[in-house]
């Protein structure tokens, strides 16, 4: 399994292919298959390895704290397809329905659940958030000159005609905003809303 994270890590999702870990291993596709019903089965177990990475403690949490799960999730979540960038891309490929990836979504929904969301705003909460993440890493595959990208967009924004833009030149010092501060942002607001919609579904 680690040879075939490095290829996804180093190379890409698309270069992940049972002939290319063949390689890799010194060893043949068909002792592969050995192992591996397919690589659909083989993108499944790497795919569960990266949420094996990324679990929940199994300790149940207080209702003061939901919150802070949510955040703690989401951003180890993050940080962990971070540490994988060619993984992100295989989410798209099937549902992470692997078994460390089935515990980390049952304790999550248990999580909203004890803490008093209703079934329907439990799964929509745990699926946005999921997507919302995997949103974001997708997008870490290509910071590889996300500085130099920024700063050059940048000094785009501080060149336009103030008359023309002057929204945007206003703001040319904080645009654009990096990736990870967007995350972090748009988590906070997500989970804000949610609070908001937990609690209007509690007075109902």
């Amino acid at each position: 399994m680690t040879a075939a994270l490095k290829i996804a890590d180093e190379e890409g999702s698309q270069a992940l292919t049972m002939r290319r870990l063949a390689s890799e291993l010194n060893s043949s596709t068909a002792m592969l298959y050995r192992h591996f019903e397919s690589r659909a089965d083989l993108v499944l177990q790497i795919v569960d390895c990266v949420f094996k990475e990324a679990e929940l403690p199994a300790s149940p949490v207080p209702q003061a704290d939901w919150r802070q799960a949510c955040r703690a999730l989401a951003r180890r979540m993050f940080a962990v397809l971070g540490q994988h960038r060619g993984v992100a891309q295989l989410l798209l490929e099937a549902p992470p329905n692997g078994p460390h990836a089935m515990v980390l979504r049952e304790r999550a929904l248990a999580m909203m659940l004890d803490n008093g969301f209703a079934p329907p705003l439990a799964a929509r909460a745990y699926a946005t958030l999921a997507r919302f993440v995997l949103g974001f890493a997708i997008q870490l595959g290509g910071q590889s000159a996300a500085a130099d990208e920024d700063a050059a967009q940048s000094a785009v924004f501080h060149q336009l005609d103030r008359t023309a833009f002057p929204a945007t030149f206003a703001l040319a010092d904080e645009l654009p905003v990096p990736l990870e501060e967007e995350f972090a942002f748009g988590l906070d607001l997500m989970i804000a809303g949610l609070d908001l919609l937990r609690a209007d579904e509690r007075e109902r």
